[in-house]
């Protein structure tokens, strides 16, 4: 089984991270933001940089054999703290049932336009 995710994104190489890894039955999802998938631009709404964000978390999560009902942990970073009532909304859709732990931080992004980065632990049930 592999144990590194890469998405191509140029920053992985000059960076030196993996968009994912794998740890026995754990996952680590590195920090996502919300570009279109269709065209790379960052839509203006907070919430659908995070809607895109949680799909291509999911759609990662899913390459490694996961599913987003495992997510244990999220960390979810926005630019202004105005931006916390349509955050808190999306999360409750994806993980209202789920339940992962939750942290939410007000700070810069280094991306120009981006408003939210995700995130994401996941873990296979134990046994």
């Amino acid at each position: 089984m592999k144990d590194r995710i890469f998405s191509g994104a140029s920053a992985e190489d000059f960076a030196g991270f993996a968009k994912a890894v794998i740890d026995g039955r754990h996952i680590h999802v590195s920090g996502t933001l919300g570009q279109d998938p269709e065209t790379g631009a960052l839509p203006e709404a907070v919430d659908a940089q995070l809607e895109n964000a949680l799909a291509s978390v999911e759609k990662t999560l899913a390459e490694a054999g996961f599913a987003m009902a495992e997510v244990k942990q999220a960390r979810v970073f926005i630019t202004d703290a105005a931006y916390l009532k349509d955050v808190a909304m999306v999360l409750g859709r994806t993980f209202g049932d789920i339940r992962p732990t939750n942290t939410l931080l007000v700070c810069q992004i280094p991306t120009p336009g981006a408003k939210v980065e995700i995130e994401i632990s996941a873990a296979h049930p134990a046994g």
